[in-house]
């Protein structure tokens, strides 16, 4: 009973010190710095594989090529329809796809394709938590007390599963550039079990909607502006406008519902975060 209650004590203190302050405000100049730091970081494929992160730019481009296809196959066919502003009204829309892929995708190709034969840092400090969920779809999340200060990593589950609950010091291999974590090294005894409390349903929800939104934002602009492009409107400049007008419309409908929505798990997530 006296190791169970210790160890429980234990579990309870690392969740404490991953807890963030509730009594700390944001900034909206380091709000914006934070910005800056995660799109220079990799954005949204920030931790993830450098292979993986190459494959998916692969994809992208494909994407990329055929919304171009699909914009001249418009500005050749549909003039001789609805008229040259219709035309320029619906090829816009996929201009849309483009510019998502090319601000999501991007910055971690990039910087992919430098950690792809980057040699890892070693990075070395006490462990403070772990879990083998986070906001990134697939990675789990390990914080580490350095030199510099708290330092947080997202990392593949499977490097996870040697890391102990009790407070460890651990050296891991990371990418310059992504921050992907090759490897974790555990130093010391590992006396606490780590315990992995159920997965609430409200973090697949939040993994999923960053690569929901993107997705349902393209495809809401297109949908209203080509459905309003290839409708029968006598006047070209009007038909034009109201192609545009409509799809611009239902991509901020779903931008708006998307940012409700990111708000509303969030504050599910941080109510289901242990109290001092």
């Amino acid at each position: 009973m006296g190791k169970k209650r210790a160890q429980t004590r234990q579990v309870r203190q690392q969740m404490r010190k991953v807890q963030p302050k509730a009594g700390a405000t944001t900034g909206a100049g380091q709000t914006r710095r934070q910005r800056e730091r995660f799109v220079q970081a990799g954005g949204m494929l920030q931790g993830y594989a450098p292979d993986f992160v190459i494959r998916i730019g692969y994809i992208a481009v494909g994407i990329a090529v055929a919304c171009v296809l699909i914009i001249a196959a418009i500005l050749i066919f549909v003039p001789r329809f609805y008229g040259l502003p219709v035309a320029i009204a619906a090829s816009i829309a996929w201009l849309v796809p483009i510019a998502l892929l090319a601000s999501f995708i991007a910055p971690g190709f990039r910087l992919a394709l430098k950690d792809r034969k980057a040699e890892g840092r070693l990075v070395q400090g006490q462990l403070v938590g772990a879990s083998t969920v986070s906001t990134s779809m697939g990675l789990g999340m390990l914080m580490v007390q350095t030199r510099a200060g708290t330092e947080q990593y997202l990392v593949p589950p499977a490097r996870l599963k040697q890391v102990p609950g009790n407070q460890v010091n651990v050296v891991l291999t990371v990418t310059p550039n992504l921050r992907h974590v090759r490897s974790v090294g555990v130093m010391g005894q590992r006396m606490v079990p780590r315990v992995e409390p159920p997965v609430p349903a409200v973090m697949n929800r939040l993994q999923q909607l960053p690569l929901i939104t993107p997705i349902a934002l393209a495809a809401a602009a297109i949908i209203g502006d080509d459905g309003v492009a290839l409708s029968p409107i006598p006047n070209p400049t009007i038909h034009a406008a109201l192609a545009f007008a409509a799809g611009l419309a239902l991509a901020a409908a779903v931008y708006g519902i998307s940012t409700f929505l990111q708000r509303r798990l969030m504050k599910e997530v941080q109510a289901q975060l242990p109290k001092n």
